[in-house]
């Protein structure tokens, strides 16, 4: 059962596709035949909303490769709009970036810089409450005596 929902506006000199829900091999048909349908029913561009749509796996961004390959010849384009980071990133991963054409840059996420990350300072131990004695050396320490085997040791 696909869970994707395609829309067709028309106006006079682009059709608007908008995608709702998810996009992946199992949607894939449903979103070709949507595409197709544009194709045939407008003269203009054709753009593609993608704003409610999640895209699981690169089949449907392979769909839509294909279908803007196919409108080139015929001096039609198709254009991408609302693209999420997510989806950005996928049409980078898949390699997709110079077919597709996208609202903005594919590397918008990225030009982002990240904020550095604080130092934490350096943790400050409690005095002890006691006062603490220094360690014996070996020529300050008691002579131990040996015991005679078989002799117990008296514990005092």
């Amino acid at each position: 059962m696909p869970h994707l929902q395609t829309t067709l506006v028309r106006a006079p000199d682009q059709v608007v596709v908008r995608l709702t829900g998810d996009v992946d091999a199992s949607t894939a048909p449903q979103l070709t035949r949507a595409l197709q349908e544009s194709a045939v029913t407008g003269v203009g561009a054709v753009v593609v909303d993608v704003a409610a749509a999640r895209f699981g796996d690169s089949w449907g961004l392979r769909e839509l490769a294909l279908f803007t390959d196919a409108l080139a010849p015929a001096g039609r384009s198709c254009r991408i709009v609302g693209a999420r980071a997510d989806t950005r990133r996928l049409v980078r991963s898949a390699g997709l970036a110079e077919r597709l054409e996208l609202d903005g840059p594919v590397d918008a996420d990225v030009a982002v810089p990240l904020p550095t990350p604080r130092v934490p300072a350096p943790v400050r131990r409690p005095g002890l409450p006691y006062q603490v004695r220094p360690a014996r050396r070996s020529e300050e320490r008691p002579v131990r005596r040996r015991l005679r085997p078989g002799t117990q040791r008296r514990w005092r």
